[in-house]
């Protein structure tokens, strides 16, 4: 299934460790103010309705009244509890930054090129290798999910694209991932279900802020951000908060 365009050791900032980085609040409607209109569409896009394990690029957006049904339905599942403390949290309880030696058989894990760039050849279009590797990419073309645009990267501006976790790691501990085993949590940080190349300044809009404080600013895949937000979820039986949840169920009409 890899067209050659996944790979291993990016050398992008190794900072991007975290699913963001220092980021503010979002108006009470649960997201950020005016929406971003797409520069252009991307084909390969798959709706998270139809990517149940990740392993397809891309976030396409939910429109029909149907698809939204089943949205909700979804996230209609996910258990709510309060945000616990996020007292002992350190990026490093998840492992090292991007692992390719995730135990719990997740999809792309132990395939000799590490997550990060794994998710680069998912989601990338026009990927270009470093010279004698198949794994670590050097340029790609991007269409960024969150913001609508199309962003060409190169390693000389890294930046430019960061790989967030849906389910941020810091939120995941407050949820309860504080007690899992060191492998379980590993597991969260590097599988594809929860990460999406994204546009930098994007991804550090939204630091460690659930659905209730940080959307996409393009409301055209906000339904599709909270499903795939709910699939991480109930994959690694983490709940959400009351406000999140209520949020998540608006964005696809509940």
């Amino acid at each position: 299934m890899r067209r050659l365009r996944g790979g291993a050791a990016v050398a992008v900032v190794l900072a991007f460790t975290v699913a963001g980085c220092k980021g503010g609040t979002t108006p009470a409607d649960g997201g950020p103010s005016g929406s971003a209109v797409p520069t252009a569409g991307n084909a390969r896009a798959v709706s998270p309705l139809d990517n149940p394990d990740g392993t397809r690029p891309g976030l396409a957006p939910i429109t029909s009244a149907a698809d939204k049904a089943k949205a909700r339905s979804v996230i209609g599942k996910v258990a709510t509890k309060g945000r616990g403390p996020k007292t002992g949290y350190a990026r490093d309880e998840f492992g090292y930054a991007w692992m390719d030696s995730a135990p719990g058989n997740i999809p792309f894990a132990h395939n000799g090129c590490d997550s990060r760039n794994d998710l680069l050849k998912r989601d990338g279009e026009d990927v270009r290798f470093r010279s004698g590797s198949n794994c670590v990419v050097t340029s790609m073309t991007l269409h960024d999910p969150y913001t609508g645009k199309t962003i060409q990267w190169s390693k000389s501006h890294a930046t430019k694209v960061q790989i967030d976790h849906v389910m941020p790691l810091s939120y995941d501990w407050q949820m309860g991932a504080s007690r899992w085993s060191k492998g379980k949590r590993e597991d969260i940080a590097n599988d594809p279900l929860n990460l999406i190349p994204v546009d930098g300044p994007a991804n550090g809009a939204k630091s460690d802020s659930g659905p209730a404080t940080w959307l996409p600013p393009n409301k055209q895949i906000r339904c599709s951000y909270a499903l795939r937000f709910a699939q991480v979820s109930l994959k690694y039986a983490l709940p959400v908060t009351p406000a999140d949840k209520q949020t998540m169920l608006r964005q696809c009409g509940g």
